[in-house]
């Protein structure tokens, strides 16, 4: 996966320089023409956390182990990966470099697999850093691909929801923990995202 940045401001310089030369007929198109573009943002946010499997498989893990953890786990990580992820935008939006970011997208489905495979019970406070630390990962990744022209408040509330939603997946799913069958079930779905992050390290490295 390669990550290219694409920060913009929106349209409203040329918007501006349309405005005050007079051209009220370009500038009331131009400002018709925007609504693409705005839209464009929000669905391209929502898009960009499901184009990736790698993406994919950790927000759900997020929740999966939100549900095995139960309360207040399964409301806190999943309202802690997007926060995080949100700060990790804003610095892909911004062209702040992060070293590695790939790696630790790959990364963060190993992990976050393992604890769902191992039904591991950190501290809350442990649980949210490792969530929270992965997050910054993925978002960074989705503010640095930002389609040109695109709304980037808009984008960003996109890829946050879809995130949201994709957590409130791996709950739902996670839930199967209440049956006895379920457990065993759940720690394979742990297994599963763990070896597709493995593989997604592997493709990373090569």
């Amino acid at each position: 996966m390669l990550f290219t940045s694409h920060f913009s401001l929106g349209t409203g310089v040329p918007a501006l320089a349309l405005a005050s030369a007079g051209h009220s007929g370009a500038a009331g198109l131009l400002a018709h023409a925007a609504h693409p573009e705005t839209a464009d943002g929000l669905i391209s946010g929502l898009a960009h956390p499901v184009s990736g499997a790698d993406h994919v498989l950790a927000m759900i893990a997020v929740g999966l182990w939100g549900a095995q953890l139960g309360k207040p786990a399964v409301w806190v990580l999943p309202v802690a990966f997007p926060i995080a992820m949100a700060f990790g935008g804003m610095m892909g939006l911004l062209g702040i470099p992060m070293p590695g970011v790939e790696i630790g997208i790959a990364a963060s489905a190993i992990v976050l697999g393992i604890m769902v495979l191992a039904a591991a019970r950190p501290p809350l406070w442990v649980a949210g850093i490792i969530v929270g630390l992965f997050a910054l990962f993925h978002g960074h990744a989705h503010g640095t691909e930002l389609p040109e022209g695109a709304n980037g408040t808009l984008y960003s509330i996109g890829f946050v929801v879809a995130t949201g939603l994709l957590h409130a997946v791996g709950i739902a799913i996670g839930l199967i923990h209440r049956w006895d069958w379920g457990k065993p079930t759940l720690r394979g779905a742990g297994a599963f995202v763990a070896a597709g992050g493995a593989f997604f390290l592997y493709q990373a490295l090569a």
